[in-house]
């Protein structure tokens, strides 16, 4: 099974999201284990989000796919790991990140790779 490009833009975002939230667990790069896994998954992310692109997924569209993912994916995390507060105007902000990936990807031309055209979600 071929994995899509968007897939590898998608999975590399959860992966953001893993390593901004075990950056936490680290305290400021002071314990070891939360540093090394902090570092791996930060890693896999970037790998993954030059996987996507490689794949034809433009840059503008792609980083802002990834970093949306790792954004709201920390502010969920937040809390429910870390007990974060949530008030209106968080939410609101978060629900702008959301509409600018949606726009950043509506107006993202697609590329060709191979003949193929890849730069739309499908």
């Amino acid at each position: 099974m071929k994995v899509g490009a968007w897939t590898w833009i998608l999975i590399g975002g959860i992966f953001e999201t893993a390593w901004a939230v075990t950056m936490k667990y680290s305290e400021g790069f002071t314990q070891i284990f939360w540093t090394v896994i902090t570092l791996a998954f930060l890693c896999c992310s970037i790998y993954l989000l030059n996987g996507g692109m490689r794949r034809g997924v433009p840059v503008g569209g792609g980083y802002a796919v990834w970093v949306g993912i790792g954004a709201v994916g920390s502010i969920i995390m937040g809390l429910i790991l870390f007990s974060e507060s949530l008030d209106i105007m968080r939410l609101t902000f978060a629900a702008l990140i959301i509409v600018g990936i949606v726009g950043v990807e509506l107006t993202c031309s697609p590329e060709k790779t191979n003949g193929k055209t890849v730069g739309k979600l499908r």
